[in-house]
């Protein structure tokens, strides 16, 4: 326990799923929490997590794809809390489209939430990070940045970019001795909602987390083997990784 106790922590798209999992899994571990969406079914989720861990959580209704309200919550982040230690770029969506199929609609939408969420997320929260000292950038990218998946066509596309930006941001933190680590995951399929959906649009059957069989070895991971890992990138245990692509897959990618 303690883990990140006294560390001021923003996760987008923390109403369910990946970003609700993280949440709860910072807050056990001491850290105060802002879970922001663009559901406002968060704001529940986060009093539920400081009733179920005696912890400080609060909800900010955040479109991330808006760069004045990051501006905003970032700076009441640092009016009302002090600063900021680590920010969790979550927020996500996903299209069942193949590349013919894809409307241009709906690539920028995916690369708005996706790619330039993280990239406005990253460029508010440096100078807040710098003036408390450092901190920790955690940008969830995808097996999908590495594999291709031409059913996720935009998805793909997105998380792709928020790899290799996930890398120029390190280096420029680095050289500049700004003493922010950002490092990327690279997930394979979860179990949340959002893969939930997805499966169920290309009429697959969701496998029960933890298993695996003969035809389907891979499996599917639980929220919480996320949570794990964001946690210790989170916490100071990671404070000499920057820059990395941590996958979390089962070995998918290797195969």
């Amino acid at each position: 326990m303690g883990r990140v106790t006294g560390k001021v922590v923003v996760i987008t798209g923390a109403a369910s799923g990946l970003g609700k999992a993280d949440a709860l899994r910072l807050a056990k571990e001491g850290a105060t929490v802002i879970l922001t969406d663009v559901d406002d079914a968060g704001r529940e989720v986060a009093a539920d997590i400081a009733r179920a861990t005696g912890g400080q959580t609060r909800f900010e209704h955040h479109d991330v794809t808006d760069e004045a309200a990051w501006g905003d919550i970032i700076a009441r982040v640092e009016k009302d809390f002090g600063g900021l230690d680590v920010l969790v770029n979550n927020a996500g969506i996903v299209v069942v489209a193949n590349p013919e199929e894809t409307t241009l609609e709906q690539f920028r939408r995916a690369n708005a939430v996706m790619s330039e969420g993280v990239f406005l997320g990253c460029q508010a929260a440096i100078p807040v990070m710098k003036r408390r000292g450092g901190g920790s950038i955690i940008n969830m990218s995808s097996v999908a940045s590495h594999l291709g998946y031409p059913v996720f066509f935009a998805y793909t596309a997105a998380k792709g970019a928020v790899r290799s930006m996930t890398k120029s941001l390190a280096v420029h933190c680095q050289m500049n001795g700004y003493n922010i680590r950002c490092n990327s995951i690279h997930a394979g399929a979860i179990d949340t909602p959002m893969v939930r959906t997805s499966f169920a649009q290309l009429g697959m059957d969701v496998p029960e987390p933890g298993t695996s069989n003969p035809q389907d070895p891979i499996g599917i991971g639980r929220p919480e083997d996320v949570a794990n890992l964001v946690l210790y990138l989170a916490s100071d245990e990671s404070h000499f990784m920057n820059g990395a692509e941590l996958l979390l897959d089962n070995a998918l990618t290797i195969q």
